[in-house]
């Protein structure tokens, strides 16, 4: 089909749909409100800038040593997730780079959630941060040190800043409804809707497979990387004579791994995270909580088996 019959299609299309909200207009005023009221609310919703939450500070190893802060941001602009079966997305803004007088250089990235995502994760946000250090790593071949922590704010964290880095607009400001037709009305929200399929050069969706709600498994799908698998794995508690769990065994099988130095492997009181880049991903949640001081692991090359052993908190 030629464009110019496209365009004509579009155009009759738009011309039927005018005419319907004239004949909507005059015999059931209420309704008709009521429809236009829904688009500009919907709109409206999706031009709200974004909010930062909360911010990560880690340390980048490669290429450039520095400082990495990472501000989680809440946007109604990224999609919510449809169902756990589904990609997460999220939406990355420009790599920032500048330095601290005294400090050394440091980097900032912007990474924004629905807020429907942010508030299902409002009392552990923990696999988020993991989501989006796992981000930076494979889209920006960063190395990263294990630990990270959360801190108040970031250097040019201002709402102008997020707004900048994000690719955020301010929309102009739209006149009242009461007073237009329908035809001004449409030419509005179309307007609304614009706005919302916006998306800055810059910025970035992103997905991370979702098997399941539950926060056992996170990967992030970039066209710079093979998406990591999920390694078959045990986990035990060991108890002594009388029945009390004394430690957390964890056996990992990585068949693709040859020497230790390939895995990073972090430890918490409440979780573990075993990463080879590219290759697996494991985040597992104790069911007891132990003293990660006590952790300790032991590859063995012959039959590339990661054992981990830690003690439980007893008290």
């Amino acid at each position: 089909m030629s464009s110019t019959g496209s365009k004509a299609d579009v155009l009759q299309q738009v011309n039927q749909f005018w005419s319907i909200l004239d004949d909507l207009s005059q015999n059931d005023p209420t309704a008709y409100r009521k429809l236009i009221e829904k688009q500009m609310k919907e709109g409206a919703g999706f031009s709200a800038p974004p909010e930062l939450d909360s911010c990560l500070r880690t340390e980048i190893v490669e290429p450039k040593k520095g400082s990495l802060y990472i501000n989680i941001c809440s946007w109604k602009r990224v999609p919510a997730p449809q169902d756990p079966s589904v990609p997460l997305p999220l939406c990355a803004g420009k790599l920032e780079t500048d330095t601290n007088e005294g400090q050394g250089g440091y980097t900032v990235l912007d990474v924004a959630f629905n807020p429907e995502v942010l508030q299902e994760s409002k009392k552990n946000k923990t696999e988020l941060y993991i989501l989006a250090l796992s981000f930076a790593r494979q889209q920006y071949g960063m190395r990263l040190i294990q630990q990270y922590t959360v801190v108040s704010c970031s250097p040019k964290s201002s709402p102008d800043d997020l707004h900048r880095r994000l690719g955020f607009r301010h929309p102009s400001r739209q006149p009242n409804t009461a007073s237009q037709t329908p035809a001004d009305l449409l030419q509005q929200i179309s307007s609304l809707r614009s706005e919302k399929q916006h998306k800055d050069p810059a910025a970035q969706i992103i997905c991370r497979s979702a098997e399941n709600k539950k926060k056992d498994l996170i990967q992030v799908i970039s066209s710079k990387s093979v998406q990591p698998q999920k390694p078959e794995y045990k986990l035990e508690v060991k108890t002594d004579n009388e029945g009390v769990a004394r430690s957390m065994e964890l056996t990992v099988e990585l068949p693709k791994v040859c020497s230790m130095s390939e895995c990073q492997l972090r430890i918490s009181k409440d979780d573990v995270l075993l990463e080879v880049e590219d290759v697996y991903y494991l985040l597992l949640e104790f069911s007891k909580t132990v003293i990660e001081d006590t952790a300790s692991a032991i590859f063995n090359k012959k039959k590339r088996i990661l054992t981990l052993r830690v003690d439980v908190d007893v008290f």
